[in-house]
């Protein structure tokens, strides 16, 4: 390992993963990567020191940088040397964590069986169980040093991955999720892309009011006809409740992307005024929002023409 000396100020948050062959590391490093981690898989451990002192890394900011390590027995030449270098980080002032991953013997083994894969252990045609045993002598010290150890024996990857996220990103559960929430007409076509979509052409239309028909759902008038009405206050209390419901399952699910599509008749009135609702609503409650409003472009001015002049019909995005 590189003895040069890295800015204790600007030290990356470093996490070692690592952990039985079939306890789920593959899963971990995807929750790491969600929660923009840079990741390297299968590093020799003498390469660590040297990866801590790189800058430039894609998407880590130098002063924030935030790196996840995969240190296994696939390489075990490579391994033997990990516990030496990470007593050599410490000396050093450079903190980290390591997280080992388990199952029981039984458990890993079906799963190699249902892989079809061959543990790395027991290349020299050892069975699969006698692999285990060889990996468990190697990574004894490792497991009983290790700041984090998950069982994985009866768990599923969404379990897997919620555990991860509440140690490693506490409160960053809801801002992983990115939610996209956008109008569009439907007379334009039905969204291909939404995982939620909801018809709000049962309200009444502000399109037949001739003051109201040139403007869109971003103008205070068009706004307050659609939201300040018995109608709309009943489905936004029943739509909300809904909302409060499905949000947390996506959360701990471990879903990354969320579209939400509101559409109305021309995607110019009622959808973008709920659109923007929506949006504000889920904001307040902690989540990552942008708006977008599909067919404001195509919205119709008093003439029955596309306004194509009007700031208000101009798409908005990524607010």
């Amino acid at each position: 390992m590189s003895e040069s000396t890295v800015d204790l100020e600007h030290m990356p948050e470093l996490v070692i993963v690592s952990g039985m062959s079939g306890a789920g590391r593959t899963e971990a490093m995807h929750v790491f990567e969600d929660l923009d981690y840079f990741c390297v898989d299968n590093l020799p451990s003498s390469l660590i020191g040297n990866l801590l002192e790189l800058t430039g890394m894609p998407g880590q900011p130098d002063e924030r940088r935030r790196l996840a390590v995969v240190c296994d027995a696939r390489n075990r030449d490579f391994f033997a040397s990990l516990t030496s270098e990470l007593k050599k980080l410490k000396e050093r002032g450079l903190d980290y964590r390591v997280l080992f991953l388990d199952a029981d013997d039984e458990k890993l083994i079906a799963r190699y069986k249902s892989s079809r894969r061959r543990h790395p252990l027991s290349a020299d045609g050892a069975s699969i169980a006698q692999g285990i045993v060889r990996e468990r002598d190697l990574l004894f010290e490792l497991r009983e040093s290790a700041h984090h150890v998950i069982d994985t024996t009866d768990m599923l990857p969404p379990q897997l991955r919620t555990t991860i996220r509440a140690l490693f990103a506490p409160g960053e559960d809801r801002t992983g999720l990115q939610v996209t929430v956008y109008s569009f007409g439907f007379k334009h076509g039905a969204p291909l892309d939404a995982d939620l979509v909801m018809d709000v052409r049962f309200l009444p239309n502000p399109y037949y009011d001739p003051q109201l028909r040139p403007l869109t759902g971003l103008d205070a008038p068009v706004r307050d006809f659609v939201l300040y009405r018995p109608e709309t206050e009943e489905f936004q209390k029943r739509w909300r409740a809904l909302l409060d419901c499905v949000m947390p399952g996506y959360v701990a699910e471990g879903k990354q992307q969320l579209a939400i599509g509101i559409g109305c008749t021309g995607g110019q009135h009622r959808s973008v005024a709920l659109a923007e609702a929506t949006a504000d609503y889920l904001k307040a409650k902690g989540y990552r929002v942008s708006i977008a409003h599909r067919d404001l472009k195509l919205a119709e001015g008093a003439d029955g023409l596309l306004v194509t002049d009007s700031a208000a019909a101009a798409p908005v995005a990524g607010r």
